[in-house]
């Protein structure tokens, strides 16, 4: 019978393995062309993988399998047709029992078809003596997972009629609090495994440093209180501060082309073009999708840009495209209710803006003591590339972009 295989499809530059997290077809039912089968993450984003053909579906990988590209996780029956009365059709045998069991020759209950253990899980059995017959697998087709190696391993050392130690000697019990306690355990997803490593590589590899300044929003407020209304409904998008401080930071970038360039090697790689990456802060860690060619895009296409991908990252539908490459980074943990950070790098890119809260504070404006609404801002830098009166000035550029935002619309 015509069979399609379903395979793990690429999944950007440098990336060679992801996560089957989940199924989203059961094994053994109908399933459409690009109708989605299982999400896939790997250690940068999480894609749903749609299916290449109409059949029925029979798994061969189990959820929280690790799987290379290109590897066939599934087949689909194209012979198949659709039930008529939309109802799926029986689920399929296991792998293993596909071919009927063969009939003993002496009187008793018939043989267990061998189960199918995954990779991992097989090593579990093997260092505690086991064979796949003597677990029951909770997996697709009655595939034998990790955590059902680990179980029986745990119920056959429970059991196995050794001696117990004599217990040490007693010791004064430390005081326990009353009621009930407990931990928990789950493995790190791809995305977060892949986040802890870049901030390691950030910090062992860079020679970090940050400096710090604070902006009058004052002229910022005023212009989307009188535009903001008018901007919407003839753009379909809010005036927000990011796409400001985007186009800000791309002045910046213009004046200063070292905090634009990486370093590779020996080599400085300086780099014409402006791509910048917004912070997006979603339930599996955060994401920096790319905003490319930020320098040719106006205010209005900034703020919808952002907002599409912020919205693709939060839902989980962000493609790897969107967030490969990158030449500087702005990150906001004002959202979150920060006065101050230093961010860190996203190697290669020698440098990170730091947004923070807006606060009302007494400042001195023409020797007068004047409340204002106040943003500290952060400069991360790497000081192998950008020295100390570079960073400080191109922050001092910002600074002035965003106090006279007319600046930018005039390009003076």
């Amino acid at each position: 019978m015509p069979l399609e295989e379903v395979v793990v499809p690429r999944a950007g530059e440098s990336i060679s393995e992801g996560t089957l997290n989940r199924w989203m077809k059961p094994d053994g039912a109908f399933v459409k062309v690009d109708e989605p089968l299982f999400e896939l993450g790997t250690d940068k984003a999480t894609q749903e993988v749609a299916a290449t053909a109409a059949g029925v579906l029979k798994i061969l990988v189990a959820e929280g399998e690790t799987v290379q590209v290109g590897a066939v996780v599934a087949r689909i029956d194209t012979d198949a047709k659709a039930p008529a009365n939309g109802a799926a059709p029986a689920k399929a045998a296991p792998a293993k029992a596909e071919a009927s069991a063969p009939v003993a020759d002496a009187p008793g209950p018939p043989k267990k078809a061998e189960a199918v253990a995954s990779p991992a899980a097989s090593r579990v059995l093997a260092e505690a003596g086991l064979k796949p017959g003597d677990v029951t697998g909770t997996g697709p087709g009655g595939r034998i997972l990790k955590e059902d190696a680990v179980a029986a391993s745990s119920a056959k050392a429970g059991g196995n009629g050794k001696a117990a130690e004599p217990a040490p000697a007693a010791k004064p019990a430390p005081a326990v609090p009353a009621g009930p306690r407990s931990s928990r355990r789950e493995p790190m997803t791809q995305v977060r495994k892949r986040i802890a490593a870049r901030l390691l590589e950030s910090q062992t590899t860079t020679a970090t440093l940050t400096t710090f300044n604070e902006a009058d929003m004052t002229a910022i407020q005023e212009l989307r209180a009188k535009y903001n209304e008018r901007f919407e409904k003839k753009h379909g998008a809010k005036l927000g501060f990011m796409s400001v401080f985007v186009k800000a930071a791309v002045e910046a970038l213009k004046a200063f082309p070292l905090v634009n360039a990486r370093i590779d090697g020996a080599d400085i790689v300086h780099q014409d073009f402006y791509d910048v990456g917004v912070a997006v802060s979603t339930d599996k860690g955060l994401m920096v999708p790319i905003v490319r060619d930020a320098d040719k895009l106006g205010f209005a296409d900034i703020e919808k840009k952002i907002g599409e991908l912020a919205k693709k990252a939060r839902d989980g539908k962000i493609a790897f495209t969107d967030l490969e490459g990158g030449t500087f980074t702005i990150t906001n943990g004002g959202l979150f209710g920060s006065m101050m950070s230093t961010p860190i790098l996203n190697p290669p890119q020698v440098a990170i803006l730091g947004m923070h809260s807006i606060m009302k504070r007494a400042v001195v404006v023409n020797d007068q003591i004047v409340v204002r609404p106040m943003m500290y801002l952060a400069l991360s830098y790497d000081h192998r590339l950008i020295d100390g009166r570079d960073a400080v000035q191109f922050l001092v550029r910002i600074k002035e972009c965003v106090e006279n935002p007319e600046r930018m619309l005039l390009e003076v």
